[in-house]
């Protein structure tokens, strides 16, 4: 397993297409996911008021197959730390505290202004959106990241997909560098 790790924030878990590439990624041991029972609830909770249509129990199962998948990524022990730390938005304290505790290099989130930079910096933590992030794992092992892309597309059924649209739906998760990066790798035959 890689030692480089991400704290996958709320929003980045809430979208299933997001969640899924994310994933495959850390199956294949290119870094170590990290979340908690809090980062749960709250994209749970998010998904909840969007989307009334999805089944509490399809979330539950989501959630488990997830912690299931990565037993080690669901941590605990940060609660403490909470009422320490300062940041803009006080509901985002859990998310730092679950990335000191784990000892995470960065916190990936599309809301990089709720992080500052100069707080962050005290835990030597960073942050990056996750089109920087998959980015990042593209460049770092393209053949690892084709092959395992390239499979979780093949095993869809509903409804199924050609790798064009998996990179289609990847776009559409506000990822544009990530899936100019997976058209060139993949044009690349």
């Amino acid at each position: 397993m890689s030692s480089f790790a991400a704290v996958l924030d709320a929003n980045v878990l809430y979208s299933y297409p997001l969640t899924s590439v994310l994933l495959e990624l850390a199956e294949a041991r290119l870094y170590r996911p990290i979340w908690s029972e809090d980062i749960h609830a709250e994209w749970i909770r998010a998904v909840t008021q969007k989307r009334p249509d999805i089944a509490p129990e399809k979330l539950a199962r989501r959630r488990a197959a997830m912690d299931e998948a990565l037993p080690d990524a669901c941590v605990g022990g940060y609660s403490r730390l909470i009422g320490a730390l300062d940041l803009p938005d006080p509901d985002d304290r859990h998310v730092l505290a679950v990335a000191i505790r784990a000892r995470a290099q960065v916190i990936v989130t599309f809301n990089e202004n709720h992080f500052p930079a100069d707080v962050l910096s005290e835990f030597d933590l960073g942050t990056q959106h996750p089109d920087t992030f998959l980015r990042h794992l593209i460049d770092l092992a393209p053949t690892v990241v084709r092959d395992r892309l390239e499979n979780a597309a093949g095993v869809l059924r509903r409804p199924p997909m050609t790798i064009e649209e998996y990179i289609a739906m990847i776009e559409r998760q506000s990822l544009p560098e990530s899936a100019a990066a997976l058209r060139e790798l993949f044009g690349s035959e």
